[in-house]
Formats: C-alpha cells, structure tokens, sequence
C-alpha cells in the first residue's frame, strides 16, 4: 500500500473496441493525476489519431504483454482481450506483482476462473473484475430498502435485456459469436457477455455472488442469427438464499431497452435500470419514488484500493456465481438454432446493419423477468421443457 501521489503507471492491454472505452477512462484518471498510461498492448499498434488524446505523452506499444509489464515498470494492468485471454495474461501480470481489473467474463471456464484466482491470490496481487453495475451505489441502496422490508419478503429476482444486434457485430472478430475456436472455449454468448451484467447484477443483488451461493442452474439457449453462441436465451438459478434468479436476454429484439434488474416482494417491487444507476421503488401504500444514484469507477476503485487501502468493489470471489453461469452455458448442449417462422430479417436503417428480429421477444423476455419463468413456461412456441439443461 502506498500513500504517495505518484500516478500509478498502467498498461491496457486491448485498446480497440469496448477498450476505446478504458483508454478513454485511463485518460480522465490520468488528467486527475492518479494513473499515467505507460503502455498499450494491442497485435497492431495504435495510430496518431486513435491516440490524439495522449499527444506528447505517447505510451509505449508491444504485442508482448509480458514484456511491456516489463519494460514501463507498470503497477496495474487493465486486460480488455478476447475471453480467451484473460486467464493466461491475468497470470501474466500477477508472475510480476503487477495488479489488475480484468474485464468480464473472468475467464471462459470454470477451471481457468479456478487457475485465475489462485494464481492472483498466491501473487497477493489485487484484481477487481469488470462489472461496472457493482460500483453503482444503487446497489447498496436496493439492498438497504430490502433490509428494512420495504417492498415485503422476496419472492425472487428477475433481470431482462433485450439489445439489438447486427450481422456486423458477429464478424468484427474471430472469436464473435463462438462457442469455442478448435479446442479453446470462448462461450461468447448473450448470457455470458453482452448481457453478463444483467446476470451478474441480479446474483450481487440477491446476496448470492459466489459459487457456494449456487445450488442448481437451469438454462435454456436459442440462436436466431448463423452463429454457434446463443443470441436469445434464459436462465434460472436456484441460491441457496431461496428466493430464484431468473434471467431472460436477447440481442434480437424489436427494439432495443435498457436492460434492468427487478426485485420481487410480496408487498412491491423495486426495478434496477443499471446502466443508468436508475431505481423505481413501487410498494403497497405509496405512490412510485424514482431516484438515479452516483457510481464509482472500478479502475478509479482500485487505484484507491492501491493506494488508500478502500475495499475492492469486484474482487473475484464475487463473481464466482456468474462463472457457475458461464460453466453451465459452456457445459449445455448446443444453442437451439430456432425455426425461420420465429423470427425474421430488418433491413439496415442509418444506425445499424442488416439483423434477425425474434418476434414478440421483446414482450417475451419482459414476461421472462416480471414472473420470473422461463421461455418454456411462458409459452415460447419453439421453446420446450426438454430443452431445459440442468447440469
């Protein structure tokens, strides 16, 4: 721990794509004087103009990982690669002492979480995973209002997405869309990244976001678009805290919404819009109350962790639950490849490209989180209770 106010210098490793995003948060921390961007590790170096925000200060660029860690003396790293990578480069940088936020999911696979975990705790480095929705401070508030028995006892949680997305966003990268490249697991489906947060928040809301936390998981997987991932699934997970957690996601929607959380009792309800930080209370004898709430960045998190000794807000305990999720989606059987009656082909419009629309997901995966069932039990025409796998 230090209490110096040298900024802490970081490598991102991935700076293209959702890692546009970190050198974008690298270069507000790094103008607060907390962190300085001594390196980016990317196959094809970044050019002037992708780095035009760190003009006269440019960071040192290499595909070797390893050897920037080496070369700028980095203290943390920020790793935003393929799901494929995030183990071995975790291991990386935890073999030097170097710390680390480490993007979701953690790993592709349970064992590699595992080999993860281990690897960072015998380093005594610290790592803070990548599920931004844990630093909003909704998230203490929601559970704080269940505690008091606001909305009642709870029934259960339901969490929906419905997100729209094209056939482009299948091709940006080799690993898109993939269950697995040979013998490498990738379980890049909707469950398991696009809208990971929306089951990883519904877990860290029910008190149950670790693997001792999970009793059974029940999922069922569809794929509208030619991929081998599922696009438009569900998920319900038995905690041992009792009350379910249940999940309904596309990437096929008529129209695309803010994903949310919604926690069910038996005298109201409280709704979690959590990219928005926004909360509804309804509860029996009192109108609606809304309020959006403040968040605090998790790199910015673990600088202060570093730094200051402040609490971890992902450590990766925290997420073992979300990788029992991930297991059991890489475990299931193949995504159901669903009939051409149920869904069909938009044209492209100003903002996105050609894609397949589900029809009536939108409704459907609303129903998926506000009765807490799955698509079978809603009456999903091409969904079946034999395609429930339980592993």
């Amino acid at each position: 721990m230090s209490t110096t106010a040298t900024p802490l210098p970081i490598v991102l490793a991935g700076a293209r794509g959702h890692g546009r995003w970190h050198l974008a948060n690298i270069r507000r921390l790094q103008d607060q004087g907390l962190v300085r961007l001594a390196g980016i590790c990317e196959l094809t170096p970044l050019g002037p103009a992708e780095l035009d925000a760190f003009a006269g200060e440019l960071p040192a660029q290499s595909a070797d990982f390893g050897a920037l860690l080496d070369s700028t003396g980095a203290r943390a790293a920020v790793v935003c690669t393929p799901i494929q990578t995030h183990t071995e480069l975790a291991l990386t940088a935890a073999a030097r002492g170097v710390h680390l936020l480490l993007e979701k999911p953690p790993a592709a696979t349970y064992a590699d979480y595992l080999r993860m975990t281990d690897g960072v705790r015998e380093a005594g480095v610290a790592c803070q995973i990548g599920f931004q929705s844990f630093g909003s401070h909704a998230v203490p508030a929601i559970r704080e209002l269940v505690g008091s028995g606001a909305i009642g006892t709870v029934q259960g949680y339901g969490a929906a997405g419905a997100w729209v997305r094209d056939a482009a966003y299948y091709r940006r990268a080799p690993w898109a869309g993939r269950r697995r490249i040979g013998d490498t697991d990738v379980v890049d489906g909707v469950l398991t990244n696009p809208l990971a947060h929306a089951v990883a928040t519904a877990l860290e809301l029910a008190d149950s976001g670790t693997a001792d936390d999970v009793v059974a998981i029940d999922t069922q997987l569809f794929r509208a678009n030619d991929i081998e991932a599922d696009d438009t699934s569900c998920l319900r997970v038995t905690t041992a805290g009792g009350p379910p957690v249940t999940v309904a996601v596309t990437l096929c929607a008529e129209q695309a919404a803010e994903p949310y959380v919604i926690v069910h009792g038996d005298r109201g309800r409280i709704t979690f819009w959590y990219k928005q930080d926004r909360v509804l209370v309804q509860r029996a004898g009192r109108g609606p109350e809304e309020v959006v709430h403040g968040r605090t960045d998790l790199l910015e998190n673990l600088v202060g962790h570093l730094t200051h000794g402040t609490a971890l807000l992902v450590p990766p305990h925290r997420t073992g639950a979300f990788m029992r999720v991930v297991e059991a989606v890489r475990t299931a059987p193949e995504p159901t490849a669903l009939p051409a009656a149920a869904w069909y082909t938009e044209p492209a419009t100003a903002t996105t490209g050609v894609r397949r629309v589900v029809r009536g997901v939108d409704a459907l995966v609303a129903a998926g989180a506000d009765t807490l069932s799955l698509f079978s039990e809603l009456g999903a025409p091409w969904a079946h209770p034999s395609e429930v796998s339980t592993p």
